[in-house]
């Protein structure tokens, strides 16, 4: 991700290709990054989601269930291209189907379509070691959460590229309660390392908290909040157009 490109706060929605139909989400993250979005999220569905809370699961697993792959994510990342979809794109999955997809052929394709960057929540940094060197425009987004040591933070900061990906409390995607109380000071001392965005994600709920969150970071990354709406939704594609708005202004302060 450009920093200078980029507004003064990011809104990066997440969404599984594949649900709640391979058509459908299409049209869907289509919406999304058309109406508010500064970069997309696009996931890679898997059948063993660690870190994923139970919405995202059920999502993910509907769209396995709907024959996704990763042939067909990427292929997906291909149409939205089509579609002149031109903000940045990255993709978030696990390591095993890259691994059985093979990683160099992975990355090649990655990279010829532009995506951005690849967030992959269950590879340390320590064993990125044979899919680093295939990387030249695409990232490998690092993640912090508020567990992690000091010098630990110091280490996944220290040239990390396209933006940082904070989790803003301890325990899946789309759990309840509080955010961090010392997410401020976090963000202040993972900024003494890196100069890219410091983006949070995990229970950013509503466009109140996704306010808030903005006001000490540089952006922030929803995901369970647009599946339950959308999954609800008679009219799917209007309610991520209207999701996509609502969460760009609250991110914007407006």
């Amino acid at each position: 991700m450009n920093e200078s490109a980029q507004p003064q706060k990011i809104f990066i929605p997440y969404f599984p290709f594949g649900y709640p139909t391979l058509p459908l989400s299409v049209d869907i993250l289509e919406a999304l990054a058309k109406n508010g979005a500064n970069a997309l999220e696009i996931g890679m569905s898997f059948s063993d989601p660690l870190a994923d809370g139970p919405v995202i699961q059920h999502a993910t697993q509907i769209a396995l269930s709907n024959g996704v792959t990763v042939q067909k994510t990427l292929n997906a990342v291909e149409e939205l291209r089509r579609r002149k979809v031109t903000i940045p794109l990255y993709l978030m999955g696990y390591y095993n189907p890259i691994l059985a997809y093979g990683i160099q052929n992975f990355i090649q394709r990655v990279e010829k379509l532009g995506i951005s960057g690849l967030i992959i929540p269950d590879l340390p940094m320590e064993e990125a070691d044979e899919l680093i060197p295939f990387l030249n425009q695409s990232a490998l987004i690092r993640m912090i959460a508020p567990t992690t040591p000091p010098k630990r933070i110091e280490i996944l900061a220290t040239g990390a590229k396209g933006f940082i990906y904070l989790v803003g409390m301890t325990g899946v995607t789309g759990s309840g309660g509080d955010h961090s109380k010392c997410l401020g000071d976090l963000v202040t001392y993972i900024r003494k390392f890196t100069s890219i965005p410091i983006c949070v994600g995990f229970g950013v709920s509503d466009y109140i908290k996704a306010k808030q969150i903005s006001e000490i970071c540089d952006g922030v990354v929803v995901g369970t909040r647009i599946i339950n709406e959308i999954e609800s939704a008679e009219d799917k594609v209007t309610t991520a157009v209207e999701l996509a708005q609502g969460f760009a202004k609250a991110v914007q302060g407006k």
